[in-house]
């Protein structure tokens, strides 16, 4: 029998790798003429806005958008610099009305908002291949699979407060929004063909209409590895140091990060030094930088040394809602075991559906409503209950019946 060599597949091509946006190297916009004509110029374009921004975080303090990105219809994108002193009130006004094109909408929105810049509506291409079951979500994988593009994708993690900005930094930030309408329709056809555009158009209304995030109310207790802390009087220090350090990087305009890291403010919280030279033993307080801070680091601690005892952090947060679901089946055996029915059925009907289970309902609410359900919990009860959690309509009847069957452990 002759041997059958067979065809050996080809490879497939690399996809087409887009290094340049439409009108070529991107200039920033920073004086009033230049923002002026933009703004006609976007003002008489068709069609949705692609919006993104660039922030300096881990490098400024605080999240203000140091460059704003737009591009409509054929127009090449427009590099906005907000801390440029410009006057935004035709920005505003031409981006009041028509929908926003944004990818993980949430993140940019509330540095946009302190800009004065809000959506009317709005397409969130990030949360649009979650909810159509994409695999990955991130821009550059969203434009390869449904684009069949390769976004030149590499400074992401730059300090976008550097002025001037340079050239190669400029690309990248255009090509964020280069091909994101292009991306949003992709998007749309998949979504409707799946029966999810609904579902879509709700959760875009409610990022839209979600209110800025209030602050928080012990923002000290985020402090990496604060579990290392071991007693009230340890934790009142991470709180004297975690405000010392934030008083010193608001003033300077810098990540608290870069003043003193949270490994160091843990490490001193836990061993409460009494003496610079006890202070300075410690790993990163040795450096020239917090050796002449040690003053200031050293009343923080002694400050939390003599605070009377009740004025000492309790040892965990204030929780607005149910505990920890590890304490479950002590607190409440028979809680812990609707949570055990109630995650499988979500997963269930997440999986059914083509997408992430928290998508489907947030793990908060799933929770909350193991942990105290409608009584009896029939599926109108449940669905009251979802509803006034915040469930968007479309949670609500995928949801609802199955929760009730998983409650009642039928």
């Amino acid at each position: 029998m002759a041997e059958d060599d067979g065809d050996v597949a080809e490879p497939p091509a690399p996809l087409p790798l887009l290094t340049l946006p439409t009108g070529g190297a991107p200039r920033v916009i920073d004086d009033q003429p230049a923002l002026d004509a933009a703004v006609g110029r976007l003002a008489a374009a068709p069609g949705p806005i692609a919006v993104d921004a660039e922030r300096a975080s881990g490098y400024r303090y605080g999240n203000r958008a140091y460059l704003v990105q737009l591009r409509r219809g054929d127009l090449p994108p427009a590099l906005v610099d907000p801390v440029a002193g410009l006057d935004l009130t035709g920005l505003r006004r031409v981006l009041t009305g028509p929908e926003w094109v944004l990818h993980a909408a949430s993140q940019d929105l509330p540095c946009l908002a302190e800009l004065g810049l809000r959506p009317t509506t709005l397409f969130d291409t990030e949360l649009g291949g979650r909810l159509a079951g994409l695999p990955r979500v991130g821009l550059a994988a969203m434009t390869e699979q449904l684009l069949g593009v390769r976004l030149a994708k590499e400074h992401s993690a730059a300090d976008w407060s550097t002025r001037p900005l340079p050239e190669p930094w400029l690309r990248y930030a255009a090509l964020d929004v280069e091909l994101l309408v292009d991306l949003r329709d992709a998007l749309e056809g998949l979504l409707q063909v799946q029966g999810k555009l609904d579902w879509a158009s709700q959760e875009f209304a409610a990022v839209a209409a979600a209110p800025p995030p209030a602050p928080r109310a012990e923002p000290w207790r985020r402090l990496s590895g604060l579990h290392a802390v071991r007693d009230r009087r340890g934790l009142a220090a991470a709180r004297a140091l975690w405000e010392a350090r934030d008083a010193i990087a608001r003033r300077r305009d810098i990540a608290p990060g870069r003043v003193l890291p949270d490994a160091a403010v843990v490490n001193a919280a836990s061993r409460m030094p009494r003496t610079a030279a006890e202070l300075t033993a410690l790993p990163v307080f040795s450096g020239p930088a917090n050796r002449r801070l040690a003053a200031t680091w050293l009343a923080a601690v002694e400050a939390a040394r003599r605070l009377p005892e009740a004025d000492l952090p309790p040892p965990a947060a204030a929780v607005d809602g149910p505990p920890p679901p590890r304490s479950w089946p002590d607190r409440d055996p028979e809680a812990a075991a609707r949570l055990a029915r109630v995650r499988p059925a979500l997963a269930d009907l997440a999986a059914h559906h083509g997408l992430p289970v928290e998508n489907l309902l947030t793990p908060d609410t799933a929770r909350r409503l193991a942990w105290r359900p409608p009584e009896p919990a029939t599926p109108e009860a449940v669905a009251r209950f979802l509803a006034a959690q915040g469930a968007r309509d479309w949670q609500v009847q995928v949801t609802a019946a199955p929760l009730a069957v998983a409650l009642a452990g039928a």
